[in-house]
């Protein structure tokens, strides 16, 4: 019996040290969380403090450059005022930058897509130096005086190196992919296709394994870059057997494209104003897609992808450019006493088409869309022969100009020097 009694004392003893030690530890668990508690009140209120945070970002800053290099892609409407003002430029710096240049140049003159490069010293928010777009080629750099009173101007002139280019190759599906295919530049290909929209219809002409020969200029900078693209200097376009060759004359007033005798490619009116479509609808009777019943179709339909970009058939002003009911958005262009065309279900204009503006032959009008009554995207496309619509496909329209006298003999010149290059390109000597 006393060993049993001695037994339930030492249990009641562990008992109470196990309560007792669960107690500390409650208390102990209690104090932590509300030291804790505390500490993070004081460091928030630490963080909030305005000295502290005045304090934290003046540390933070003396980690920053103290020059910043902005270049900025000029955006459609910006001058530049707003963009120094996005910046955080002071207005005075923009006036001493205007001063700088105001003799010389137009200094709101900025256009989309221009590269305008300056350093802002952070320190003191100053322009340090800026660099200024006046041309493809040129530009104004601006370098502060020492005495920050004033900018330092130089004309810096990107010099360029031209390259003759020379490509051939067969058409196995269309003229663009067998261009692309070989490295051609989209611009080149528009240019090429565009000099011999006068002559050929791309969408019936071409056959599979036709074959194109082209010889063009590029220009690179000092960093071995093509900056931009040069003339069509000669082409050749081989349709069913049949070769078409064109030189570049590169004369005032008579510049352009010649054939072997002499006599311009430019016509009234290009035959197709569209690249990479096809003849969805021809002029004359048909069932219309929409209404259902017969009716003359006035027009030629080109069915093309949506954006394909649409051509102006020849000079001339533009006398309409927006809804024309059934025809959506569409573009009519005067381009004398005789012919008018129309370009008809547009999903937009190009920029600056508008009635009154002038327009030369090749330039884009505007991009293929559905609008109106039309069931897919494609261009409707109309010529007008004093007063009445024509057949644009059977139009026989009058070559443009021939040279004579000492302009023909110099073309000759300019024509054997050009066939010369090009046996050179081909052998692989020049």
């Amino acid at each position: 019996m006393q060993i049993f009694n001695q037994i339930v004392k030492k249990g009641n003893r562990t008992i109470l040290l196990i309560t007792l030690l669960m107690i500390a530890t409650v208390i102990a668990m209690n104090y932590h969380n509300h030291k804790k508690n505390v500490n993070e009140a004081n460091l928030k209120n630490l963080i909030n403090n305005i000295y502290f945070k005045k304090t934290l970002t003046n540390i933070f800053d003396q980690f920053k450059p103290k020059y910043e290099k902005i270049n900025h892609i000029v955006l459609k409407g910006q001058s530049l005022s707003n963009i120094f003002e996005k910046y955080s430029v002071e207005n005075v710096e923009l006036q001493l930058v205007k001063k700088s240049l105001v003799k010389k140049y137009k200094v709101n003159n900025l256009k989309i897509n221009d590269l305008l490069e300056f350093t802002i010293d952070r320190s003191n928010q100053k322009i340090i130096e800026l660099s200024y777009p006046v041309s493809r080629t040129k530009k104004i750099y601006l370098s502060r005086s020492k005495d920050f009173k004033f900018f330092n101007e130089k004309l810096v002139t990107t010099k360029l190196v031209k390259e003759i280019i020379y490509e051939e190759n067969i058409i196995m599906n269309s003229l663009y992919k067998s261009a692309v295919d070989i490295g051609i530049p989209d611009s080149i290909i528009v240019e090429f296709a565009r000099i011999y929209g006068f002559e050929i219809d791309f969408q019936r002409d071409i056959r599979k394994k036709d074959s194109f020969q082209i010889m063009y200029e590029i220009f690179k900078d000092e960093n071995d870059e093509v900056f931009e693209k040069g003339n069509i200097l000669y082409a050749n376009l081989n349709v069913q057997g049949i070769d078409y060759p064109l030189y570049f004359f590169n004369k005032k007033n008579l510049m352009g494209h010649y054939d072997e005798s002499g006599k311009s490619i430019v016509k009234t009116l290009m035959k197709t104003p569209i690249n990479g479509a096809r003849l969805s609808s021809p002029f004359g009777m048909r069932k219309h897609p929409i209404d259902g019943f017969n009716k003359m179709h006035r027009g030629t339909d080109f069915a093309a992808p949506l954006g394909t970009p649409i051509m102006a058939s020849g000079d001339g002003i533009i006398v309409k450019a927006g809804w024309c009911g059934g025809g959506g958005n569409c573009v009519k262009i005067k381009h004398n006493s005789v012919y008018q065309t129309i370009y008809a279900h547009m999903s937009k204009f190009a920029n600056n088409v508008k009635s009154g503006v002038r327009v030369k032959q090749g330039q884009i009008i505007g991009y293929v869309g559905s609008t109106g009554k039309s069931t897919g995207p494609h261009l409707h496309y109309e010529v007008i022969e004093n007063g009445k619509k024509i057949n644009s496909q059977t139009l026989k329209l009058p070559s443009g100009k021939v040279l004579k006298g000492e302009n023909r003999k110099i073309f000759e010149t300019v024509k054997i020097k050009l066939d010369v290059l090009k046996s050179e390109k081909i052998i692989g000597i020049n």
